[in-house]
């Protein structure tokens, strides 16, 4: 990383599955510029390409002039411009005797036991992913109810296709897919798994795994609360303890659906550069991600980023588009606070709060630590009691699921007052204009 700060910065190399601060950067782009990258599918492809050491292909990470650590990079999310024609995705199994510990980490080959084996296709279908070094099949997972799903052109619609054009797609797999040049999975299509035919779906692509890097290296998909659980004592070189996780990680590996065209994303800088990554976009998804993997797609992603001086926060901070905001955070329209305002007056009460919303992702094991993780966040950046931020999220707010096992996102209606004396409050009237 050296030069002059870029207005505009293009990307278009991987990081091969890790993210941390041993991962050179790119840029610096300004403070107040502009990363276009090229996205690479995350989950199926990079889990069957063992030479990986993570689940997901990130684009190289970006740095931001002038970022240092205790500072916050807000990302808005400009546009997710899908170029797949078709993906493949499907609720898996792990294969024993093809890993060590992490089958999305540590895999090797169970006949010549080469570690993070480079590989070669042949043909098509489930055992079509063979070791480069002595042919073996040396997929570590597999695939036990799985798809193809074909893209219309205006990227509006989706179908799930049967044995015989799935098998056609699969010919042509990395075409099909539009994987970038530089990209180095294996495409999950070639898989060309068919179990449910003729779904229709509605596509609404979003940006699954995208941050900045981490104060230590670790795998990019298991840079949140959940995932980085299987780092925890792990038997392989990136097992680090609960304390490193819980300091190091950005939770980067979001997979929250309203990080779409629209949305704001604030993250911590944990390391000199801030260094923003992007990958895993999802063609659609429901809140949850249900089956543990879905629609992954080659992307051209457009982010605009602003550098916030000394803000301190653990994890991300989401603000969404307004119609993806639970109905009981959404900022009061006029008639509203008229009719709020009667209402005090009638019992005497002679002050009203200013508010407006902002998500807090939390992370954890489970969907009850990942909660209170959130609930955490809140009350060490607000400065509030966490019972206080139960009570505010309660009745004026929501938790949401972003993933199973443990990503969520908890909004709150937070004070104009405490939002200006964070630096937020620009960001957050730009986008719900309150």
């Amino acid at each position: 990383m050296a030069g002059k700060a870029k207005e505009t910065l293009r990307v278009a190399t991987f990081t091969g599955g890790l993210v941390g601060p041993s991962i050179p950067m790119v840029g610096p782009v300004a403070d107040g510029g502009t990363i276009i990258a090229e996205t690479a599918p995350g989950c199926w492809g990079p889990m069957i390409t063992p030479s990986f050491q993570g689940g997901h292909e990130v684009s190289a990470p970006v740095a931001v002039e002038g970022a240092k650590a205790g500072d916050a990079i807000a990302i808005r999310v400009q546009k997710v411009d899908v170029t797949s024609i078709a993906t493949a995705s499907g609720t898996g199994t792990f294969v024993e005797g093809r890993y060590t510990g992490d089958p999305f980490v540590a895999r090797h080959c169970p006949q010549c036991g080469a570690e993070n084996p480079a590989t070669r296709i042949e043909g098509i279908g489930p055992e079509a992913i063979r070791c480069a070094c002595c042919g073996a099949e040396v997929n570590p997972f597999k695939m036990t109810n799985g798809y193809t799903i074909v893209f219309d052109k205006g990227r509006n619609i989706a179908v799930t296709v049967g044995p015989e054009v799935a098998r056609s797609l699969a010919c042509d797999a990395r075409a099909i897919m539009a994987l970038p040049e530089k990209c180095a999975q294996n495409p999950a299509v070639t898989l060309s798994p068919a179990d449910i035919e003729g779904v229709v779906a509605r596509m609404r692509p979003f940006i699954g795994n995208i941050g900045t890097t981490p104060a230590i290296d670790m795998p990019d998909s298991h840079n949140a609360g959940d995932f980085g659980q299987f780092l925890v004592n792990a038997p392989h070189k990136y097992g680090i303890t609960q304390k490193q996780l819980e300091e190091a990680r950005t939770d980067g590996h979001l997979d929250i659906d309203s990080v779409r065209e629209g949305s704001v994303l604030i993250c911590p800088v944990k390391v000199p550069g801030g260094g923003i990554y992007v990958g895993d976009v999802h063609a659609m998804q429901g809140d949850g991600e249900l089956a543990g993997h879905t629609t992954d797609v080659s992307a051209e992603v457009t982010l605009n980023v602003r550098l916030i001086r000394d803000l301190k926060i653990d994890g991300p901070i989401l603000l969404p588009p307004i119609e993806d905001l639970p109905h009981l955070a959404r900022p009061l329209v006029p008639v509203e606070k008229e009719a709020a305002r009667i209402l005090a007056e009638k019992f005497g009460q002679r002050t009203l709060e200013d508010a407006a919303p902002i998500q807090m992702v939390g992370s954890g094991p489970n969907l009850n630590e990942a909660t209170e993780n959130g609930i955490a966040r809140l009350s060490r950046l607000l400065g509030l009691s966490k019972e206080e931020i139960m009570n505010r999220v309660t009745i004026s707010g929501a938790v949401e699921i972003g993933r199973l096992p443990g990503v969520v996102t908890v909004t709150m209606l937070v004070p104009l007052s405490k939002l200006m004396e964070l630096g937020l409050l620009d960001l957050v009237r730009a986008q719900y204009g309150v």
